[in-house]
């Protein structure tokens, strides 16, 4: 009897090591959460747009309060699926951006004008970011909505809007190339579009 009660001991024990070391190993080597080498909380200009959310992918989701991203709020940016789409959908759409250089530097080849320059490449901005939703009727349809939200007009913001706004053709023109740095964020693009964010004058570096 004693010598089966020790038995039955020396197997709890044993159990409870393994399920100890078991334990422990699961926590060494599950995944490290995801950490931006810039912080994008220390970006004044994207938190307006997003919250710290350490169950998001990236560590951050869009603020339901912010007039550009509220909307985007409602998705669930915890699940790996739809962020790597999203990721996918944003990468694409920085791409397409490069239109607008091609636009640019045509037209200056060409003599036109600083202001002809700026209207041109505000409206393909417009153009490119309502296309980015060519397949996403839902997406579409918030994109327009923050637009008209934000700007009074579905389309996005006027060329005339931004002059009025930023008082020179010039810097409609560099703001027509400026990212919006909470989307990034939240898409798990922010550093590298960090240095881009600088030579806009987003941050101070």
């Amino acid at each position: 009897m004693k010598r089966a009660m020790s038995f039955c001991l020396v197997s709890v024990i044993l159990m409870l090591c393994f399920c100890t070391f078991a334990a422990a190993e699961a926590v060494e080597t599950a995944e490290e959460p995801f950490h931006y080498i810039h912080d994008p909380a220390e970006n004044p200009a994207a938190m307006e747009d997003v919250i710290v959310n350490p169950d998001a992918v990236y560590g951050f989701s869009p603020n339901p309060e912010s007039k550009r991203l509220g909307d985007y709020a409602a998705y669930d940016w915890t699940d790996p699926e739809f962020v790597a789409e999203a990721k996918a959908n944003r990468e694409a759409y920085h791409a397409s951006l490069y239109t607008m250089y091609d636009i640019l530097y045509k037209m200056r080849d060409e003599g036109a004008s600083i202001e002809e320059m700026a209207r041109a490449v505000s409206a393909e901005r417009n153009r490119l970011r309502l296309a980015a939703y060519d397949n996403d009727p839902e997406g579409l349809a918030i994109a327009k909505k923050s637009n008209l939200e934000t700007y009074g007009n579905e389309e996005g913001p006027t060329a005339d809007s931004l002059f009025e706004k930023y008082g020179s053709w010039e810097l409609v023109i560099q703001k027509a190339f400026s990212p919006n740095a909470g989307m990034d964020a939240v898409c798990g693009l922010y550093d590298e579009y960090y240095n881009l964010y600088v030579e806009l004058g987003m941050i101070a570096e």
